[in-house]
């Protein structure tokens, strides 16, 4: 009869690395901050070499902070629809969701670092001045402010923080606390009820303003309705594919000895259908802006994929991205066998944590890239910027070994645990 293991000791080789990653990633904040701020010049350009060093920190800590916080909103997802498939792998995603608090302190002191920077390169409504001159900024100054940037930027990590932290501290009351039948009605009762305030919250600011202040404001000019359900689509992917690495990673260690091809499989076909979600938002915005042909929406495209007059260097990549995270998981996660697949699961999610990373990248740098007088917009070295992510993954490794070191793998006395060990996709 073989013991299950509860308990994860973090490899030595497995901190090494982590602390590796997070030494990369600030010596390439440090390499970046050097290179931007050593050169002489006339103000604007001096203001965009600022603007490419505080974009590089915007990027990387706003894309892993939602990928993390997708890891909870997987959570509560499958809390209030009682799916107990997951039960096996609970505490990976409560581990993933424990980097919330700490990379959304980074987030929030970026945020706020920019918005209330005499830099506006970035945000161009934080320029009062700016906004008094421009009708469509000023029409909009009521949402693009920085009081209420700054007021919605706080509620917003602490509300993350604090409901992911409720729900972490619900699940982990079981293991050492059997229950009897009218103790499980209350407990699904709760667990119920603050998973619905998590999906509430997070509708509120993942699928809605949130994205608008934090990546959209950054092209002020630019209207989209379809632009937090695009960014929700592109970090909860990736935020699967991070489960997913995950689960594989202890499974190769002998640890989630209840998880089997059937949790694996179903982690697939999330990823298949997330990501040709994703695929449907970026066509569905990409096709009507361009039917439509209005000014004020196509600007946000003409820097990204050009026109007949200007030439966008961010062409290429911005097809790339459609080709890689669409079609790729779409042709590759389509049969059966590839879904139960260790080495393909692994491949096709680090394929989409770094593709949906690229995403980002010109979601953020086509914009502060944009040379005022001659209205081009150029890509910068992306070695710097990917360093930087390394950091953020180091980070994200350590806290999650810590936290997934700090309590039971196993979901003991959990009304659903058996639901999960007996399941058969």
């Amino acid at each position: 009869m073989t013991t299950i293991r509860e308990k994860f000791i973090v490899p030595k080789r497995y901190n090494t690395v982590a602390f590796v990653l997070m030494a990369l990633g600030i010596i390439a904040i440090i390499v970046l901050y050097i290179y931007t701020h050593s050169a002489k010049g006339p103000t604007d350009y001096l203001q965009r070499r600022d603007a490419r060093f505080w974009a590089s920190l915007l990027q990387n800590s706003v894309y892993f902070l939602l990928v993390t916080n997708a890891a909870m909103f997987f959570f509560c997802a499958t809390t209030l629809a009682w799916a107990g498939f997951q039960m096996s792998f609970r505490r990976v995603t409560e581990a993933i969701s424990a980097c919330v608090p700490v990379i959304g302190i980074i987030t929030t002191v970026v945020l706020l670092s920019v918005c209330f920077s005499s830099n506006h390169t970035i945000y161009h409504w934080t320029d009062s001045q700016h906004v008094a001159e421009d009708p469509v900024l000023n029409h909009k100054s009521g949402f693009l402010s920085k009081p209420f940037f700054t007021i919605w930027t706080i509620i917003t990590y602490l509300g993350w923080s604090f409901l992911g932290w409720k729900m972490r501290r619900l699940s982990r009351s079981l293991d050492d606390n059997p229950l009897n039948l009218e103790g499980r009605k209350k407990y699904m009762w709760n667990n119920t009820v603050w998973a619905a305030l998590f999906i509430v919250f997070f509708a509120l600011t993942v699928m809605s303003c949130t994205p608008w202040l934090w990546l959209m404001s950054i092209d002020a000019h630019w209207y989209s309705t379809m632009y937090s359900w695009y960014t929700f689509a592109s970090t909860f992917v990736a935020g699967l594919a991070l489960i997913s690495l995950f689960v594989v990673f202890l499974k190769n260690n002998g640890y989630l000895e209840l998880v089997n091809q059937e949790h694996l499989h179903d982690l697939g076909k999330f990823m298949f259908a997330f990501s040709i979600f994703w695929g449907y938002l970026w066509f569905s915005q990409y096709m009507l802006i361009w039917y439509s042909n209005q000014p004020e929406e196509t600007t946000y495209f003409i820097n990204r994929i050009g026109n007949r007059v200007v030439k966008s260097p961010y062409q290429g990549l911005y097809w790339l991205m459609f080709c890689l995270n669409f079609l790729a998981p779409l042709l590759i996660f389509m049969t059966k066998g590839s879904k139960r697949n260790y080495t393909t699961i692994t491949f096709m999610s680090l394929l989409i944590l770094f593709c949906h990373w690229l995403d980002f990248f010109q979601m953020v740098f086509a914009g502060p890239m944009k040379d005022p007088n001659t209205g081009l917009t150029h890509v910068p070295m992306i070695l710097a910027d990917f360093g930087v992510a390394l950091g953020f993954v180091g980070l994200i490794m350590y806290v999650t070994a810590r936290t997934l070191s700090r309590y039971s793998l196993v979901t003991r006395n959990h009304p659903l645990i058996k639901e999960s060990v007996i399941h058969h996709t």
